[in-house]
């Protein structure tokens, strides 16, 4: 598999976001059997960027937990570049404690779902979303990993990030 994967780090203290190695196993664990080449990029940010892109690209308010911008013309690149996944470390904290979740659990958990989202994965219908939950049970029990859905019927946070 040829994969180009950038983790870049641009959250501040006391953030402690998953290792680079962590965050290429989890994205090489989504692409398997799905690509052979692709490139993207990972951003860990703090939750003012994380509001300005939510704002200025989604029209939403606040920061979110995870979002995903898909290149529209991934084949222009060798290998096709899918896009930028971007995730607010703080938000990724605070969320893991209010649900009783281990961070690393819930850090594998949006990597997989933002990267899903550059594979064209969404959520917006209730077939879709039952789809990609699926492919995120399926990656990240692989993976090693307890299903995030495992107390919930449904995915309300998850469901509000794009």
């Amino acid at each position: 598999m040829n994969l180009a994967i950038d983790v870049q780090y641009a959250c501040s203290a006391p953030a402690q976001p998953p290792a680079e190695k962590d965050i290429r196993r989890w994205v090489g664990a989504v692409l398997a059997g799905r690509r052979e080449a692709a490139q993207l990029t990972v951003r860990i940010v703090d939750p003012e960027e994380s509001r300005q892109l939510n704002e200025t690209y989604r029209h939403q308010s606040g920061p979110t937990n995870v979002l995903s911008f898909t290149f529209e013309e991934p084949e222009l690149l060798d290998p096709p570049l899918l896009g930028d996944v971007v995730i607010c470390a703080a938000l990724v904290a605070d969320e893991a404690r209010a649900q009783g979740k281990a961070e690393e659990a819930h850090w594998a958990h949006l990597v997989v779902h933002g990267v899903l989202h550059l594979l064209g994965y969404d959520h917006e219908h209730h077939v879709e979303a039952r789809r990609m939950e699926d492919e995120e049970r399926k990656v990240l029990t692989q993976l090693g990993f307890e299903d995030p859905y495992a107390s919930e019927e449904s995915v309300p946070d998850l469901r509000r990030e794009a």
